[in-house]
């Protein structure tokens, strides 16, 4: 007798369809709802999630149930009300499943975002500040890490991961080092939790933060975004960019016939069996045989050591170098960095050093522009307390040299998609503000920057619904060169538009043209950026109205014969230099707009300028240069003024 199937199948099917039934019916929270998360106190506190449509859904906090349903999209949401500050609590959703957060706090949460000064971890600058990071253990300060993604399609409602960390000496590496300097002084200042969410992205435009709705006022951009929306169009540019890169690496491999061998040998071997070039390090190549070419390129050091320092732990510190490296010693792999913007700090492993001579190598990859290792940098070894220079001539070999490397087209910085998939995720959550960092990779079109940057505070605080709250920002640190001669700058450009920003409502600026460094996009002192930034949000954000957060700004000009007689906000008990010298960076033209240097002196609280071959004098720049090096007029606070143009008055 045969026995039919067609039951035990709908058996199957009906257990299959309960199970599905439940996964959907389990009720579901953002990611940012998580064990060690950071509410935000004096305000409505939102609690928000997913079920069931028409599911029940209760969420107990703090000894107090809050009832609601999912709505026909399977949305819920509640309202706690008003928090003071305090904790740790323990949040529990009850549906069909049991959700349950511990060591949730109550404080103050800030947004920490921009491109890669705000990301910069401590890592990044751990030898600069080692005993901050070895007393780091502060659990009242807490980081969620947003992560880095993009979608140009339609807003995200949520993170594809993250998680709530504390400010331990285990998780510190991790912090971004701007918002943790700034949220231990706002700490030490409130005494409540604060927590940072960390949503930076290195080299992001502005108009990358910007919703679709909000770049309709900017039809290049939104027109941008419309393009890439299509999925299809972005995977042949992605596609494009790696068979293009792959396969320049593929021939650069394949046509550096060194690579098996100059990294294993002696320097007496490879003296013997090549014909070595000398160049002296550190500096660019330009003006060099490598000034034009890229590919791969051998450099050599050999450093005699004693018993004693072969045995002693061991650091490799070779600055910055363009673009790309990988270090051996004695034939041994040491380290390697892919780009050229990190410092370059090896640890060196026991026994690999040894008495006598050791043959330093690094292979350089040049892939496009003037490649290098960046002076004005660090270039030593380190054996327990002693320090070698290395500094000064190195033998070079070429490994072999490529077409330039056509830069890959970075799809995430496009229009829109980080504001997609990075911050709408964020609109429900409440903050007490936004500290902001960026504005490099919009140096290029600085008079846009004047429209833009003022959209973009709007755009979030719309979005947000909650007012205007504090947007606390960072203008521009000095880079590149210092000028010879006065002249005009698309850095000083931008600084200008960020000071116009000003206008906006409860936004404050902190000024950094004292503390950049003009070899590196990324300066290393974070800690006075986080310090200003937590004296701007004193004053602004908790209403401490005594706190001097700004140095020096122009207010008025008056001209006296060949004297142009400056007058300025926020001196706060008077102008000054802050290394007691002469004011320096001060330019002046005359009625043909040209400029030059002036002399320049702070009488009775003003500043007074001149330059006895300008005898009608119309206009004054103060700092008005990519990198004003030297600039020093501050406030008796040392709060640096910002720079400035009259003749756009």
């Amino acid at each position: 007798m045969k026995t039919s199937t067609c039951p035990r199948r709908m058996f199957v099917l009906l257990a299959l369809f309960v199970f599905a039934s439940q996964l959907f019916a389990e009720v579901r929270l953002p990611r940012l709802f998580g064990d060690g998360m950071v509410l935000q106190r004096d305000t409505d506190v939102l609690i928000w999630g997913w079920a069931t449509p028409g599911e029940s859904v209760t969420v107990r906090f703090d000894h107090r149930d809050y009832f609601t349903s999912a709505d026909d999209a399977g949305r819920w949401k509640v309202n706690l009300g008003l928090l003071q500050a305090g904790g740790p609590y323990i949040m529990t959703v009850q549906a069909t499943n049991h959700i349950i957060i511990n060591d949730i706090l109550v404080g103050d949460v800030w947004i920490c975002s921009g491109q890669s000064n705000m990301e910069l971890p401590m890592s990044r600058v751990s030898w600069v500040y080692p005993q901050e990071i070895a007393d780091a253990n502060n659990h009242h300060i807490r980081q969620f890490v947003v992560p880095q993604t993009y979608d140009f399609n339609q807003p995200k409602d949520d993170f594809n991961g993250g998680v709530w960390k504390p400010a331990t000496r285990e998780n510190i590496a991790a912090f971004t080092a701007v918002g943790y300097f700034f949220a231990s002084e706002i700490y030490r200042y409130t005494k409540v939790p604060v927590g940072l969410i960390n949503n930076a992205l290195g080299g992001s435009p502005a108009e990358a933060w910007m919703s679709e709705e909000a770049l309709r006022s900017f039809p290049a951009h939104y027109n941008e975004m419309q393009k890439f929306k299509d999925t299809a169009y972005v995977n042949r540019i992605i596609r494009s960019d790696n068979q293009r890169i792959n396969s320049w690496y593929s021939k650069l491999l394949a046509g550096d016939k060194l690579a098996n061998e100059v990294r294993i040998k002696t320097f007496d071997q490879i003296k013997t069996g090549y014909q070595l070039n000398e160049m002296n390090v550190p500096g660019y190549w330009t003006g060099t045989p490598l000034a034009e070419v890229n590919g791969s390129f051998w450099f050599f050091k050999e450093v005699l050591l004693s018993a004693e320092q072969a045995n002693q732990p061991a650091e490799l510190i070779l600055g910055c170098i363009v673009d790309a490296d990988s270090v051996f010693i004695n034939g041994k792999f040491v380290g390697n960095t892919t780009y050229k913007y990190p410092p370059r700090r090896y640890k060196i492993p026991a026994g690999t050093l040894r008495p006598g001579n050791n043959t330093l190598t690094i292979r350089i990859i040049s892939s496009l522009g003037v490649g290098g290792f960046v002076p004005d940098k660090e270039y030593t070894l380190h054996l327990g307390k002693e320090v070698i220079d290395l500094q000064g001539r190195w033998h070079y070999l070429t490994g072999c040299v490529q077409p330039p490397l056509q830069s890959q087209t970075f799809v995430r910085w496009k229009p829109g998609g980080l504001y997609n998939a990075l911050l709408h995720p964020l609109i429900n959550y409440k903050i007490k503000g936004v500290i902001w960092y960026q504005g490099e990779s919009n140096t290029g079109r600085p008079i846009e920057y004047r429209r833009l940057f003022p959209a973009l505070i709007s755009n979030w605080r719309e979005d947000f619904r909650q007012g205007d709250f504090p947007f606390l920002f960072v203008q521009l640190a000095s880079f590149m060169d210092p000028p010879k001669e006065p002249a005009e700058s698309n850095w000083a450009m931008l600084r200008e538009a960020q000071s116009k920003t000003l206008e906006v409502p409860n936004t404050a600026m902190v000024v950094t043209i004292d503390i950049g460094e003009w070899n590196d996009i990324h300066p290393l002192n974070k800690k006075d950026v986080g310090h200003r930034l937590a004296l701007a949000a004193r004053n602004v954000a908790y209403g401490d109205k005594a706190t001097v957060y700004s140095g020096p700004v122009p207010a008025t000009l008056k001209i006296r014969g060949r004297r142009v007689i400056l007058t300025f906000d926020h001196p706060r008990d008077g102008l000054k230099t802050n290394d007691g010298k002469p004011l320096r960076q001060i330019a002046i033209a005359g009625e043909d707009k040209k400029f030059y240097w002036a002399e320049a002196a702070i009488r009775n609280n003003r500043v007074v300028v001149w330059n006895d071959s300008v005898r009608n004098p119309v206009a004054v720049r103060y700092a008005w240069a990519d990198n004003p090096e030297g600039a020093n007029l501050c406030n008796q606070n040392n709060l640096p003024a910002s720079p400035f143009r009259t003749d756009s008055w």
